[in-house]
């Protein structure tokens, strides 16, 4: 059959008109999914991290302290209360360090890296170079980021900027642990003076504290760890600076003041009479808290939620055991002070070579703002209310569960953890043991006697270089004139030598840091 031209044309004509057609149904379904419906716009509100439906997925680079990965069902819940994908990189902790400086050097870090506080100095060049995003200028922008606590974020800054969300930590736990019934068979309340404690130490060493006839007895258990055992905190009784303290205008090492002096008689006369373990510079944490759990010494100083731990041991073996807490001890001159920790172990920073933009950056706070909810960070830290604990007078009670369970499901998410119980509404852990809910009440207590330092946000290059070195000195001189070994002149010698090898550079570079900020 012979077409006609006419009718040609016609066909082509109307299938251009079908063409067009198409084209501008497409664009207007183009259009459509770029314009979000009422629906859409609400979960953009509800979850910053959604981009057209999809949950906004970022990387973590966290510490494993567990032998094994996590169980996945806690990090779906989060998932699923926030609205985010989280892809976690688990690193054991004892290659963390290793694995972070090798992903730092090689330009392949996550989004998200967890620094401790000791390795602030080590990429504060980094941050100074932009290679990090500064988080200050937005904080502002998210509820619950914003109510984080002001004095701790501060301790984070560095040239007076935040470039960290905080993993907050008990600013003072520090106090005394002593054995009650030892008191009471003595006659003796809590010490709350210097001298009190000497009297106490000295009568559980020399006056039969046990009752059995023996000289079995020492006063007071200590280790090497001349922080965290108890030479810190008994130098704060004393009146000593934290790390650092003002003296004539300027910044100097504790070691300089008057008041360290007289912690080292105060623990030499102890060690000479024989109250106190002599071997305590080689003792371990372990070994120490041993002392007293079996019944050999009656005093441990250090942190005192410890005395959870120490009591089960401790009743394990002899159940008539009781222990007692204190916190305040006033120094010769009559006032209590205890030495503060910054406030926060960790702090979480954002690469700027993984994170590219300020909208990807907002998506990021947006989840550890929805984190820093009562409802969602305690789902991170306790697990499921029911499965994991149990509410008893507002505190969580996790003795429901197996402790495999907690162990495999939960325990491994608490690195993730921000803030604190006051601004996050965490809950604390129960117990019913009274001793430690003292405890817990003394360390909170601990919060009007603060000593600062008021250098842990200040710079020394030389101290970077050389601290380690440097602090060493010091620790051994103070270790040996405990031990009788060097006399207030060997010691002097050695801060001479400290100032020699560098230690003047130290203070003159923390001291200009410190006007710079002032």
């Amino acid at each position: 059959m012979k077409i006609s031209k006419k009718y040609i044309v016609m066909i082509c004509t109307f299938a251009l008109l079908l063409m067009i057609l198409g084209a501008c149904n497409n664009e207007s379904a183009s259009n459509e999914s770029d314009t979000p419906s009422d629906n859409t716009e609400d979960e953009a509100t509800s979850n910053e991290g959604e981009d057209s439906g999809e949950p906004y997925e970022f990387s973590i680079m966290t510490n494993l302290h567990t032998a094994e990965t996590p169980d996945p069902k806690i990090q779906e819940l989060i998932e699923e209360m926030t609205g985010y994908k989280l892809d976690i990189q688990w690193v054991p902790d004892s290659n963390y360090d290793e694995r972070l400086n090798t992903a730092f050097a090689t330009g392949s870090l996550p989004d998200v890296v967890r620094i401790g506080f000791n390795q602030v100095n080590q990429f504060k060049d980094a941050i100074r170079n932009d290679q990090f995003w500064e988080i200050g200028p937005y904080l502002d922008q998210f509820e619950n980021l914003s109510n984080l606590n002001e004095d701790i974020v501060a301790n984070t800054m560095i040239d007076g900027k935040i470039f960290g969300i905080y993993q907050g930590r008990p600013l003072s736990r520090q106090g005394i642990i002593y054995r009650k019934d030892w008191a009471d068979n003595l006659g003796l309340d809590a010490p709350t003076t210097t001298d009190e404690f000497f009297e106490m130490v000295r009568a559980f060493t020399e006056d039969d504290p046990n009752g059995t006839g023996n000289n079995d007895t020492i006063g007071i258990a200590d280790r090497s760890d001349l922080i965290y055992g108890g030479f810190k905190t008994i130098a704060s009784w004393f009146g000593t600076p934290n790390e650092w303290g003002e003296k004539d205008g300027q910044l100097l090492p504790e070691f300089m003041f008057d008041e360290y002096m007289e912690t080292l008689d105060f623990y030499k006369e102890m060690h000479s009479n024989g109250y106190i373990n002599q071997d305590f510079p080689v003792t371990s944490k372990d070994d120490q808290i041993a002392l007293v759990t079996n019944g050999t010494a009656g005093v441990y100083v250090g942190s005192l939620p410890d005395v959870t731990s120490m009591n089960n041991d401790a009743t394990a073996l002899n159940p008539d055991i009781e222990f007692d807490v204190q916190n305040y001890v006033e120094g010769p001159q009559g006032e209590f002070g205890v030495w503060a920790i910054p406030g926060f172990g960790e702090i979480i920073i954002f690469s700027k070579s993984s994170i590219e933009t300020e909208e990807d950056l907002l998506n990021i706070l947006g989840f550890y703002d929805k984190l820093a909810s009562p409802e969602v960070i305690n789902t991170l830290y306790w697990g499921v209310e029911g499965e994991h604990y149990e509410l008893k007078d507002g505190r969580a009670d996790n003795t429901i569960a197996e402790q495999r369970v907690i162990d495999t499901e939960v325990r491994p998410y608490l690195t993730l953890e921000i803030g604190e119980p006051e601004t996050t509404g965490r809950y604390e852990g129960y117990t019913d043991y009274e001793v430690r809910q003292k405890a817990d009440e003394l360390v909170l207590d601990n919060n009007n006697y603060l000593i600062h330092n008021p250098a842990v946000t200040l710079d020394s290059e030389t101290f970077i270089r050389d601290g380690e070195r440097l602090n060493q000195m010091i620790e051994d001189a103070t270790v040996r004139y405990i031990l009788g070994q060097t006399d207030r002149e060997g010691f002097d010698a050695v801060v001479e030598d400290w100032r020699s090898q560098g230690g003047d550079a130290i203070i003159e570079e923390i001291n200009d840091s410190y006007q710079a900020i002032n």
